[in-house]
């Protein structure tokens, strides 16, 4: 009897290492996979919004992703796949998106550090400029740089303007009631821009989007 408790305890240790080692197996293999399914997603942004993050100027406006805050992106894709935000190209993409994957993402494009691509008339830098910083009181407009800061830099769920494409910056204010904040039961933050955007003159937002899409 004793020899039969002993064997039995044997084969147990055995059984315990061999599934210890094969879970550490299988562990690695999630990781692994997880890792090159990340870096997967990674590249299919890239066909788009360029190999830095850059963004990409063509018949449709592709946006810098390059030093986007990371709450930022990630409420844009949550808002893409909500509804909130309509496009139905970046619906597509994110809503297949977990969680854990949006967050990682959003992370990579965080940490690209992209030149601006520019392509902006110069001589509308310098209007631009001003009303960046002094807004335009008349139309109550505030100035751009109370909240997305002196460098244009942004701050949390507040996006980066430094280096943004014009031509990107343009349509998204000039339609900004047509594809923002498209669930009145969940008002977002995109709110706050929509006094900003009808207030702005099409000549004024041109001017100010070409002088943020040079800034480093």
């Amino acid at each position: 009897m004793r020899v039969i408790s002993i064997r039995w305890a044997l084969l147990t240790a055995v059984l315990a290492i061999v599934f210890s080692t094969a879970s550490q197996a299988d562990d690695r293999d999630r990781t692994d996979f997880s890792t090159r399914g990340l870096q997967a997603k990674i590249e299919y942004c890239k066909t788009c919004h360029g190999l830095s993050g850059q963004g990409y100027h063509g018949f449709f406006p592709i946006p810098r992703l390059a030093g986007l805050q990371t709450e930022y992106i990630e409420n844009q894709l949550a808002a893409f796949i909500e509804r909130r935000r309509e496009n139905k190209y970046m619906y597509d993409v994110a809503h297949v998106l977990s969680p854990a994957t949006r967050a990682a993402l959003a992370k990579h494009f965080m940490g690209l550090n992209a030149k601006p691509l520019g392509g902006a008339p110069r001589k509308l830098v310098a209007m631009g400029k001003k009303i960046y910083e002094d807004g335009v009181p008349e139309t109550n407009v505030p100035a751009c740089m109370a909240c997305h800061g002196s460098e244009a830099k942004g701050q949390a769920a507040i996006p980066r303007l430094a280096g943004q494409l014009q031509d990107y910056i343009v349509n998204k204010l000039v339609n900004w009631n047509k594809e923002r904040g498209q669930d009145p039961k969940h008002p977002d933050i995109s709110a706050i821009m929509l006094p900003t955007s009808h207030n702005l003159t099409k000549s004024q937002i041109a001017e100010v989007a070409a002088y943020v899409s040079y800034l480093q």
